[in-house]
């Protein structure tokens, strides 16, 4: 090999190693921020359950549980950014491929190129947040739900397009709470570099957080679907109504409780994947 072709070659590698290293700490800081939220509606759901029922549980009223804390502005700067970071990690992985055997199948880039859409909106609400008065955190979930709904129904076809997405999401909720049981995130972990109590506790909280966060989407589901059946709007559910609505199930405030305690696993778990998933 001549110099020239060493050179380009050494070349292509470093800009692959930067590539790798800014994506990695993008992956890293938006898991941490993923965590962030989801601690803090878990706490918050939490505290709904025990009769506070004035809290908002869902990102809005995360953002603004955050907001109100000392330090405040740092950090909802920080969560937006982090959230950023993940939009970023999600777009290498469509355009890239992602970590895994079947990384660069387009199911996968697919679902990759969904989740940078998701998380470029929610980071640019927060950092719009950050960067404004501070009110009422990004709104309110439900609210959004019941306008995006209504919005929807009023389409051509609405009422299948509406029960589409329901369906849709409540499949994806049961195929997070079957992964999280089938302890499918093994395949992402550096489990080489994890002791036997980091990946025990990797797993309570991975699989406890998998599958609340997985009833709570399958719910989320199933009320779009019902809205789009009965043609009501109003029937549709951000993630505080329903969490909410967990408490008017036969088993009463309990089930609310372990949803929530479920969702701050989760949090904790995605913490732990910041910091031994491979990426």
């Amino acid at each position: 090999m001549n110099a020239s072709a060493m050179a380009r070659t050494s070349g292509l590698e470093a800009k692959r190693a930067a590539r790798g290293s800014v994506t990695e700490g993008a992956a890293r800081a938006g898991l941490s921020a993923r965590g962030a939220i989801y601690l803090v509606v878990g706490v918050l759901a939490l505290q709904i359950a025990f009769g506070d029922t004035g809290k908002q549980a869902d990102q809005g009223g995360a953002v603004d549980t955050l907001a109100r804390q000392p330090l405040g502005a740092v950090l909802l700067w920080a969560l937006g950014l982090g959230l950023a970071g993940m939009a970023v990690w999600r777009l290498s992985e469509a355009v890239f491929g992602s970590v895994g055997p079947d990384g660069r199948t387009a199911r996968k880039r697919l679902l990759a190129a969904g989740r940078f859409v998701f998380y470029v909106v929610v980071a640019y609400s927060v950092l719009m947040f950050a960067a404004g008065p501070h009110g009422g955190g990004t709104g309110s979930s439900d609210q959004r739900s019941r306008d995006i709904t209504a919005r929807a129904l009023d389409l051509p076809a609405g009422q299948w397009l509406v029960g589409a997405v329901g369906a849709g999401v409540a499949v994806a909720g049961v195929w997070i709470a079957v992964g999280a049981i089938r302890r499918s995130y093994h395949d992402e972990l550096k489990r080489g570099e994890m002791s036997r109590w980091s990946r025990r506790l990797v797993d309570i909280t991975g699989v406890g957080g998998g599958v609340a966060r997985g009833l709570v989407f399958t719910a989320a589901g199933a009320f779009a679907v019902r809205a789009a059946v009965d043609y009501a709007p109003d029937r549709a559910k951000g993630m505080d109504d329903t969490l909410r609505s967990f408490a008017h199930t036969p088993l009463g405030p309990a089930l609310l409780v372990c949803v929530a305690a479920g969702l701050v696993l989760f949090g904790l778990f995605s913490f732990a994947m910041a910091r031994w998933r491979r990426v």
